[in-house]
């Protein structure tokens, strides 16, 4: 009895020793598996999106270096800058000793990342193009870095809250919307970009849904013809600014309903746990416009 019971606890001694010591490994965007001995301790972020999944995982302190416009959290802006998003100082890089490189697939382009990687750097590359698609890869990032616990508790609260405001908004009354991504040349969300889900989810109908990739060029007469009943864009200048083409052309629902709306610029242009709550503030702002087009007495589809 004794010699079974000590057996147990050698056997269960032996698994605590060596759970720590397993390798690490986990497959990237680009079908690539990357495996780690032990969890990385110097990390370099090449985009703000990985920067800010990085400190979700609680590993902040492990980041080494970042590109220009990881901004957020606050934290991440006193971290070293390597680089912006399509040109950095390998030097620079190479002096930092990474033992892991996450990286931004069309951003930072294959050129950088194969460059990277002949000097035996670990690359781990997370594009997320999905609202859903968001959970799954900080899942990944966490079984890379030893946080994969930290990681699927986090991904959990992300799936409910998603649940949630698609529950809430999806089957309301559907508000036409036009969304704004650049003035000149005037580009627009297409069908595969994860802004166009997201406005389904608030009850919107992007009304260049149809159009394939993730951006279109498109123009005036274009956006006039599908008749808008919202126009959002996202940025940090003046709405006036933003729209002021719009209110001068006129003849749209949207400026009649005076519903051309600048959103906060990031919760939505970044793959990261904030897309809830930028998809929050979106339904809400689609939500306003549904109640001004049902004051009117204007159907919405």
């Amino acid at each position: 009895m004794l010699t079974e019971l000590a057996r147990r606890l050698t056997l269960l001694a032996l698994m605590a020793w060596a759970l720590p010591c397993a390798a690490l490994t986990a497959t990237d965007d680009t079908g690539t598996q990357v495996t780690l001995e032990t969890p990385p301790q110097r990390i370099i972020s090449l985009a703000p999106h990985t920067t800010e999944l990085l400190f979700s995982l609680g590993l902040g302190s492990r980041v080494v270096g970042v590109t220009e416009y990881s901004d957020y959290p606050p934290p991440a802006q006193a971290i070293p800058r390597v680089g912006r998003h399509d040109s950095f100082n390998l030097e620079r890089i190479l002096a930092l000793k990474p033992d892991l490189v996450l990286a931004w697939a069309s951003g930072n382009g294959s050129e950088i990342i194969d460059r990277l990687r002949q000097f035996d750097l670990p690359v781990f590359v997370l594009e997320p193009d999905t609202l859903t698609a968001v959970p799954e890869a900080l899942v990944r990032l966490g079984r890379l870095t030893g946080t994969e616990e930290r990681a699927r508790v986090k991904a959990g609260q992300y799936r409910g809250q998603l649940e949630q405001l698609t529950q809430a908004y999806s089957e309301r009354a559907p508000v036409r919307v036009f969304y704004q991504v650049w003035d000149a040349p005037l580009m627009t969300l297409a069908g595969d970009q994860y802004i166009t889900d997201a406005i389904a989810r608030c009850g919107g109908h992007n009304v260049f849904a149809d159009l394939s990739g993730k951006t279109a060029a498109v123009s005036e007469e274009a956006v006039l013809a599908r008749r808008p009943q919202m126009i959002l864009s996202a940025g940090e200048g003046e709405p006036e600014s933003v729209f002021g083409r719009w209110r001068a052309l006129g003849g749209i629902p949207a400026v009649e309903y005076d519903q051309l709306v600048l959103l906060p610029p990031d919760t939505l242009a970044r793959p990261t746990l904030r897309l809830v709550d930028g998809l929050d503030q979106l339904c809400q702002v689609i939500d306003g416009a549904r109640q001004v087009i049902h004051e009117s007495g204007e159907r919405s589809t």
